[in-house]
């Protein structure tokens, strides 16, 4: 019987032929070699086929159906021992995978490594924290939510066995899919590492997804991660777990994303805030947060904005 690779590295690929040779190449560079790469080509119209055709990785060319299902289905065929997911504009320093793997000596759950962010004018910032090991789910949610990057997939190289049994998946046709998934991963997670290996690079480019400035596209976004927020809710409510922090994180988060509203619309969702109770989760626990909590019931947009 073959052996399982240590990593299944899952590529989602929709027309991103100016940086996928730089992704690709960046995988082929690893100096730990115990892999497999998943390239789910999302009905790319570009030359990204015939650059995926240059590399001797596992295909699937599917109609497009977007990041969530590219990644979901991924997954179904990973054979790994740990998932890790790579956009395909970004990139992965050469001793990602090796340094990873060194901190599997207690079988976590999860593992999260450090990002660099990189800009077209090659200036870029790194994000360090500090590393920790052998935390439980909500011990590990309260040190990386003092940090950026805390929801993104890429992120993370996560426990295939743990993925599956918890059926876990990222949600179709939405934007903030990571949102609507892995703070759940984080939190329901019993053993995680944090390594303080700057592995991801991260590439911020025009034009993406999360760059856009369409307005119709903003109210998309803010719907889809209203619906997200709700889901953590339902499903948090489902566990045992203290929730302190997770509700008062996806609270915060929700409450800022509605800033980019404008006008009725705006004003619209601050009710539906107050409705729903969001703004009594965000923590109160010492005199800034008292204080920060209640700037933010008073004006979101003032605070987060000023």
């Amino acid at each position: 019987m073959q052996k399982k690779p240590r990593f299944s590295i899952i590529v989602p690929v929709y027309n991103t032929e100016k940086y996928l040779k730089r992704c690709l190449d960046s995988i082929s560079k690893q100096s730990f070699t115990d892999y497999e790469v998943i390239i789910i080509n999302d009905g790319s119209t570009d030359n990204s086929s015939n650059i995926i055709s240059k590399y001797p990785y596992k295909v699937i060319n599917q109609e497009n159906q977007g990041l969530s299902m590219a990644r979901n289905n991924g997954v179904k065929v990973s054979s790994g021992d740990y998932l890790i997911f790579l956009d395909s504009d970004d990139y992965i320093e050469k001793d990602l995978l090796k340094e990873i793997n060194e901190s599997l000596f207690n079988n976590p759950d999860l593992v999260r490594f450090q990002i660099k962010e990189v800009f077209d004018n090659k200036d870029y910032i790194n994000y360090k924290e500090e590393p920790f090991e052998n935390k439980d789910g909500v011990e590990a949610f309260k040190l990386i939510t003092k940090y950026h990057f805390v929801e993104n997939a890429w992120a993370y190289a996560i426990k295939r066995e743990y993925y599956l049994k918890e059926k876990f998946s990222f949600k179709k046709g939405t934007y903030h899919e990571d949102f609507g998934l892995i703070p759940l991963v984080i939190i329901k997670s019993k053993v995680v590492n944090s390594i303080d290996y700057l592995g991801y690079c991260y590439y911020q480019r025009d034009g993406s997804i999360m760059n856009s400035s369409d307005y119709a596209k903003t109210e998309k976004k803010v719907k889809d991660f209203y619906d997200h927020y709700l889901y953590l809710v339902k499903e948090i409510n489902k566990t045992k777990l203290d929730k302190t922090y997770f509700m008062s994180f996806i609270s915060n988060s929700l409450i800022l994303k509605i800033t980019e509203l404008e006008g009725k619309d705006y004003k619209e969702a601050l009710n539906r805030l107050k409705k729903d109770k969001v703004f009594d989760n965000l923590l109160d626990d010492n005199l800034g947060r008292k204080i920060k909590k209640t700037l933010v019931k008073l004006s979101p947009k003032l605070y987060y904005r000023r």
